[in-house]
């Protein structure tokens, strides 16, 4: 069973609304073991709408149109799926009476134009509004299936779960799950890392399940997906652990966390595990590297605090940084050092740099040194080049001198 989402609506062309429904009724469908073709976005055009809806039908089993259900003069989903569906519209009272008794019940007048909503093409089956005043509608089209829901998330959402969903699981005839894992890297490029992968990969090209894809996520890192569809999700994502052990064992090194973790959450779990807390200095990342792990949710257990040391008198005067260059590993050392020893914390982490737009001290721009200082531990320090402008080189800064902290933790 192949869907495919049609969203209605210029408003989402002109983005002045994101199409947050799509993602989610993408996310149900692979719950439910059905797979998505394509999403797409449409404006309120008749015509338009009509030839999207057709060519989706050509290769998907099932369109569901979301959208474009209400009684405005814009609203045209109705009338263009009674044209796909060859038909005409016909009022349907028990509809139009639900819609004036909640009106009634609102102590609001009813324009006419809603009655617009009790159009139903004929040989589809209503969707009952418990939510809205727009019905949804399941429309056949052969032995393919048209589905239509109002746009607003909450009536969407309500008949997808109780109609929708449940409808194509019948039609689809058979039970089944897709899951997705998504393995998180940083270190290696996209294309070094598709390179080292190219063994899985070749071998998941001759079975089809699981599939894996690469997502360039920026100072995310590159995300590795595997996806693997099974009667269960018991079964899923035992397949997914299978194939993620052999990602591991050729690219294991780069790999910091999966699914939702993030570089920061997975180093802040690594010192609360520990029962370290960490203090940091930073000087070319301004506090971006606190900010990140202040966001995340209990930080406070293990994050003592951070020295914004920008001016290179603060290293002097307040991290005990010897005076001349800042920007040497000599002086990250320092820099984490004092961190320690202001903020009463287990480890200092630094950061001092150049983020541009001109060379300092002789160092290139996108130059970062990292300074970690751990208990029991001689202090260490690395210096890491960073690309693009100014922020692109911040941010980078971040997850890579966190990855360095990481990486150092787990050898020790």
């Amino acid at each position: 069973m192949r869907c495919s989402v049609v969203a209605v609506g210029t408003e989402l062309l002109l983005g002045q609304i994101v199409d947050t429904n799509s993602s989610w009724i993408g996310e149900r469908l692979a719950a439910h073991g059905i797979s998505s073709l394509l999403q797409v976005k449409v404006g309120d055009n008749h015509q338009r709408i009509v030839d999207v809806v057709r060519s989706a039908l050509v290769e998907a089993d099932a369109v569901i149109m979301c959208g474009g259900l209400g009684p405005t003069h814009d609203d045209l989903t109705r009338e263009a799926i009674a044209e796909v569906m060859g038909v005409e519209l016909v009022l349907h009272e028990d509809i139009a009476q639900v819609i004036r008794e909640m009106f009634e019940s609102r102590g609001r007048r009813m324009a006419d134009n809603n009655l617009q909503q009790a159009m139903v093409p004929v040989g589809a089956t209503v969707i009952h509004q418990t939510r809205g005043t727009a019905p949804g509608l399941i429309c056949p089209v052969g032995d393919k299936v048209i589905y239509a829901v109002p746009g607003v998330p909450h009536e969407m959402q309500d008949m997808m779960e109780r109609a929708i969903l449940p409808d194509l699981r019948a039609r689809a005839g058979e039970a089944g799950v897709i899951v997705s894992r998504v393995i998180r890297t940083w270190g290696e490029s996209e294309s070094g890392l598709n390179e080292r992968l190219n063994p899985v990969i070749n071998e998941l090209e001759k079975i089809g399940n699981p599939t894996l894809a690469f997502l360039a996520s920026g100072w995310e890192g590159i995300k590795v997906r595997l996806t693997a569809q099974r009667a269960d999700e018991q079964q899923a994502h035992a397949l997914l652990d299978q194939w993620q052990g052999k990602v591991h064992d050729l690219v294991g090194e780069v790999i910091f966390g999966f699914d939702t973790e993030t570089m920061e959450s997975v180093v802040l779990d690594i010192l609360r595990s520990r029962g370290l807390t960490l203090g940091l200095a930073e000087s070319v990342t301004g506090g971006l590297v606190s900010g990140r792990l202040s966001a995340i949710p209990g930080a406070s257990d293990v994050l003592r605090g951070c020295v914004v040391s920008y001016a290179s008198e603060v290293k002097y005067d307040l991290l005990g940084v010897p005076r001349g260059p800042v920007v040497t590993e000599a002086a990250a050392v320092a820099m984490a050092q004092g961190a320690c020893r202001v903020l009463g914390s287990d480890v200092g982490l630094s950061l001092t740099g150049v983020a541009g737009p001109t060379e300092q001290e002789g160092q290139a721009v996108g130059t970062v040194c990292v300074g970690i200082a751990l208990p029991g531990e001689p202090a260490f320090a690395t210096t890491l080049r960073m690309p693009g402008q100014r922020d692109q080189m911040r941010q980078m800064s971040v997850i890579s001198a966190l990855d360095v902290l990481r990486r150092r933790l787990l050898a020790t």
